[in-house]
């Protein structure tokens, strides 16, 4: 295949270097970069990465706090054709190091929140590394930083970057099992994402949210999470303006909303919630008024905080997405209110409950359609309509790190990707999730659904949060936990109708088999 026609995620160089030359295109405290100072900056570090001796197919490691230099740095590393692996900040060295094993980068990429890294690495080599770069400044002889980079690659680099054998990113996660599961290690592995499959993403956000050059995009989550990067990467290519602060905080959040005119942001429900609360304590707060997009993951939103956000953004068109790593972020999209249409936010908990009522589906979270680049299947045993979701397209993984392609014993999954999540698929084409395939606890001799139990408890106005677990049990096997974050000013003894709501919530495949109700979940509620 000729390289013409190749996707590159350094494409959106040459839009923010002509369409937004003069134009703010990054907001970060005091400072702003144009389009042509910022895709400056990027070529002055490529060219430097290159000098040093970086070379096409490289790992590159990067663990630090969102910045612009973060975003340059990402954008650098692929213009050289090296890969990326984006480390979270939130690991301990332990833990980064075993990813570092896996991975083997050749160079190591911190900053602030990550410097007693650097003590660390001395005695504690990992055997790959060349080099270890800071993205501020750092007084150690064998430490370079971004700027000494730069001064190296002061020459222009034309606009001709490259591409490496395989893939863009490497996302190097830690599986972590508080309860160890069959067939599971522990151990991290990596996932290797393609340029074609970060662009079509950026693509369908772009058609589906609505980005576009006008927009003033917040970064509230990190940039080493695959939903950040991604609407990232979607704001780069329509040419937006980012506004960066080091990590959510939502003080400081509802501040550059207010200051920087955002009109967009993402978020998970613990961010959105924690914006309404801080917003609502600033009776003069105004600047809820531009936002005009907001995109969710990570988590169904409750009817009660839905509702607060389309009084706290009366202007915001809400969406949730559902989606993984693997699939480099979102496969499908629901839209659950949007200001220039009536939406009614609880027709798709009033739809879900007639079904359960029903008896036909089981209680579960609608996450809405796929994008149009997404295809999606069930893969159902006997005649249930549940059954695994799977998926294939431009926007699934190369492949897992250091493993061969994708192969499996039967043709389904030599080519669909398994999600891992099982649901089902109503008629009017919403993707429903009931419950993760290896996530399901065995209470009483029967098969229980932590997000079917979270959705029936969603449902008290009280509820905040909650999330739902198996612990051993001797006579049970596993006993269901709920722990529950209630409202602010809620009592402890209002949440005692929870422990009823499960333990008589009637299990789907029983009333396929009788209509008598029985009890089969044993639980206990945690109020946090």
């Amino acid at each position: 295949m000729a390289y013409y026609s190749q996707a590159h995620i350094c494409q959106c160089l040459t839009r923010l270097s002509t369409l937004r030359r003069n134009s703010i295109v990054s907001i970060a405290g005091d400072r702003q970069k144009t389009g042509e100072h910022f895709v400056e900056d990027v070529l002055s570090l490529a060219r430097g990465l290159l000098e040093l001796g970086l070379r096409s197919g490289d790992i590159v490691a990067i663990c630090a706090l969102n910045s612009v230099c973060y975003l340059e740095w990402l954008l650098a590393v692929a213009f050289v054709g090296a890969v990326v692996a984006p480390l979270n900040y939130r690991w301990s060295f332990e833990e980064a190091k075993s990813a570092m094993l896996c991975v083997r980068p050749v160079m190591l990429v911190t900053d602030e929140s990550c410097n007693c890294w650097y003590s660390e690495l001395q005695s504690d080599a990992i055997p790959s590394l060349k080099w270890h770069a800071f993205l501020g400044s750092f007084e150690a002889s064998n430490i370079l930083t971004t700027e000494m980079l730069r001064k190296n690659g002061i020459r222009t680099l034309p606009l001709n970057y490259s591409w490496a054998p395989e893939g863009a990113l490497l996302y190097a996660s830690l599986q972590v099992f508080v309860f160890p599961l069959s067939g599971t290690t522990g151990r991290p592995k990596g996932v290797v994402i393609s340029h074609s499959a970060l662009i079509v993403q950026s693509l369908a956000k772009a058609a589906i949210v609505g980005y576009c050059e006008n927009d003033v995009y917040l970064h509230t989550t990190p940039l080493c999470h695959i939903g950040g990067l991604s609407s990232a990467m979607a704001m780069l290519m329509v040419g937006a303006c980012h506004v960066l602060i080091p990590k959510f905080e939502a003080t400081l959040a509802v501040e550059s909303i207010e200051q920087h005119r955002v009109t967009s942001l993402i978020t998970v429900p613990a961010i959105l919630g924690d914006l309404i609360s801080t917003a609502r304590a600033k009776e003069t707060s105004k600047g809820s008024q531009t936002v005009e997009k907001i995109l969710n993951g990570g988590g169904s939103l409750s009817v009660w905080l839905i509702k607060d956000t389309r009084k706290l953004f009366p202007r915001a068109k809400l969406l949730s997405a559902y989606g993984m790593t693997e699939s480099c972020s979102s496969l499908t999209f629901i839209t659950l209110n949007d200001p220039t249409i009536e939406t009614p936010s609880q027709l798709l908990q009033t739809s879900s409950k007639i079904k359960s009522a029903s008896g036909n589906q089981p209680q579960g979270v609608c996450v809405g359609k796929p994008a149009p680049h997404v295809e999606l299947k069930v893969c159902i045993d006997g005649s249930s309509q549940i059954g695994r979701i799977l998926t294939r397209g431009p926007h699934v993984m190369l492949r897992y790190w250091d493993q061969n392609p994708l192969k499996a014993p039967n043709h389904i999954n030599e080519v669909w990707l398994d999600t891992g999540d099982i649901g089902y698929i109503d008629n009017s084409c919403n993707l429903w999730l009931i419950g993760r395939t290896n996530n399901r606890i065995k209470s009483g001799g029967e098969n229980v659904h932590p997000e079917e139990v979270e959705s029936i408890l969603l449902q008290h106005p009280g509820v905040f949060a909650v999330i739902v677990l198996g612990i051993p049990d001797a006579r049970l096997t596993e006993m269901v936990v709920a722990c529950v974050k209630i409202k602010e000013g809620l009592k402890y003894q209002k949440i005692c109708f929870m422990e009823k709501a499960i333990s008589t919530h009637n299990n789907w495949k029983d009333k396929e088999r009788s209509n008598s109700k029985r009890s089969y979940v044993y639980s206990t509620v945690l109020a946090l």
